[in-house]
């Protein structure tokens, strides 16, 4: 068990700001910067299913959605987003705030 605690602890030193932020690109006199959400999850478990059976479980997982990315030329630093990824989170996010809302006006309205 102390070697798995130490394997997800050097698993998680790498998801730092190195994580979030790529390594500086340079692309015809412009340089590049890309920029993701990463997240990380860890679970586990041990429940026997008889007496004196010895049982385990666990699992992890990770994302990374790449939001865009900063672009300097010369002395202009802008960020340019990725729509298509923004667009993916953001639509499901209004649909949930919106019967959210709905639900609110409805009982509001009680």
């Amino acid at each position: 068990m102390a070697q798995l605690a130490l394997d997800l602890g050097n698993l998680v030193l790498g998801s730092g700001v190195k994580a979030v932020y790529g390594e500086p690109t340079e692309i015809q006199g412009a340089t590049v910067m890309p920029v993701a959400l990463v997240g990380y999850g860890f679970g586990g478990a041990n429940a026997p299913e008889k007496a004196g059976d010895p049982a385990s479980g666990g699992g992890a997982g990770g994302y990374a959605l790449p939001v865009g990315a900063y672009v300097k030329q010369g002395d202009e630093l802008t960020f340019e987003p990725n729509i298509v990824v923004l667009a993916g989170v953001a639509i499901p996010l209004i649909w949930v705030a919106g019967h959210a809302m709905a639900r609110i006006i409805r009982a509001l309205k009680r």
